[in-house]
């Protein structure tokens, strides 16, 4: 039945709560089938069939993506011939690369319910990872004019997003313990001087199972979410 949008989102507001379905596949999940549930969720979003808001926590088999408005440049190997599957996707952002060990987080999120900003939403990602770095007793940071977190110099998370009619979909990547041999494929994010880290080098023996619920943590007070189990 549709949902009335505007009665909708008075009620989330004044209830300053906000019901997410959470998604926690044990297994690697191939690129193409994560971003095909992201559209769906999307997709039903926008058409009012669904009114919950959802969230992936998974891993990815190696793989690349390119932003919508990424260049090739930044590829240093052939596009007809890569490494691992290439795949141009409808975010912003330029390559990065996605591999076991490394802890992918996909909010479908409707920004009307916060603020129709994606200035704002991309600074309050950085956020969530600066505080889960934090609860690990690590200090992430920020670089002016950049998107994603450092530590030490290094960067341990990226960050690319798509919206549409303020539906997010996309979201982040942090390095875990993963390995690190995929960049050197690739001039991450386009910085060509820049470094990339992984949580175990600062906390080894750390995993993605001790990280996991520490974003669900942060993810839910940052955005005031409650979690439903699928």
């Amino acid at each position: 039945m549709p949902v009335d949008k505007g009665n909708l989102i008075k009620t989330r507001s004044s209830a300053k709560s906000f019901s997410a379905f959470l998604f926690e596949p044990k297994d690697l999940v191939p690129f193409k089938r994560a971003w095909d549930w992201q559209k769906n969720w999307q997709k039903g979003l926008l058409a009012q069939e669904i009114s919950e808001q959802a969230v992936w926590l998974l891993e990815h088999p190696s793989c690349y993506t390119l932003g919508r408005g990424a260049t090739q440049d930044n590829l240093l190997f052939d596009s007809k011939n890569p490494p691992s599957d290439l795949f141009r996707i409808d975010r912003g952002g330029e390559v990065t690369c996605h591999m076991p060990g490394q802890l992918v987080v996909y909010p479908v999120l409707d920004l009307r319910f916060y603020q129709t900003d994606l200035n704002w939403y991309l600074r309050e990602l950085e956020q969530v990872l600066i505080d889960v770095l934090r609860l690990l007793g690590l200090s992430g940071e920020r670089l002016s004019g950049l998107t994603g977190v450092w530590l030490a110099g290094k960067k341990v998370a990226s960050i690319g997003v798509g919206c549409r009619r303020w539906i997010t979909q996309h979201g982040f990547a942090l390095n875990v313990d993963c390995e690190l041999f995929s960049f050197e494929s690739i001039i991450p994010c386009g910085l060509k001087e820049v470094k990339v880290g992984r949580l175990t080098d600062w906390l080894p023996g750390l995993s993605i199972k001790d990280v996991r619920p520490l974003v669900l943590k942060v993810l839910a007070q940052h955005f005031q979410l409650v979690w439903i189990n699928e």
